[in-house]
């Protein structure tokens, strides 16, 4: 493994954390919502990850054979939750339907925060594994200067 593979492993966990979070954070925003433009209230989302090759094909055929297994990860898309709605009475809402239900998304703040705080867990760990890399590089670039 070179140092640049080392990069894109840990950039990958870092763009598909960052993807995550925005996830997260729409549901967080759209926990009331009750219309949206597709009609109906909000369906929560959440995000489907993949492991993905880091090398390139040929980069695959000219390397090491242990260095073949390398994966990073990627978002392979963001997918609507099947969870019921949540049904509240509330007469005076405007979007209450004729017996006075609203129908609200079901997102659990505590959850969504949960999911929050693993993922900035996760973005801390991807960023150290890319600080690390950075200093051994360095370290090396020291040892060629006979420092």
């Amino acid at each position: 493994m070179n140092f640049f593979t080392a990069l894109d492993i840990g950039a990958s966990g870092l763009k598909a954390q960052r993807e995550y979070l925005n996830v997260v954070s729409m549901n967080m925003a759209n926990s009331r919502t009750t219309r949206t433009a597709e009609g109906g209230p909000y369906r929560r989302k959440s995000v489907s990850m993949e492991s993905s090759p880091v090398l390139s094909p040929f980069e695959t055929a000219m390397d090491q054979q242990l260095n073949q297994q390398l994966r990073g990860v990627t978002v392979r898309g963001v997918v609507s939750d099947t969870r019921p709605f949540k049904e509240v009475y509330e007469p005076n809402h405007p979007d209450a339907n004729s017996k006075g239900i609203v129908k609200y998304p079901d997102i659990n703040v505590v959850e969504e925060m949960v999911n929050m705080i693993t993922i900035s867990r996760s973005y801390e760990a991807n960023a150290q594994s890319v600080d690390s890399a950075k200093r051994m590089f360095n370290r090396a670039l020291r040892i060629g200067m006979g420092q």
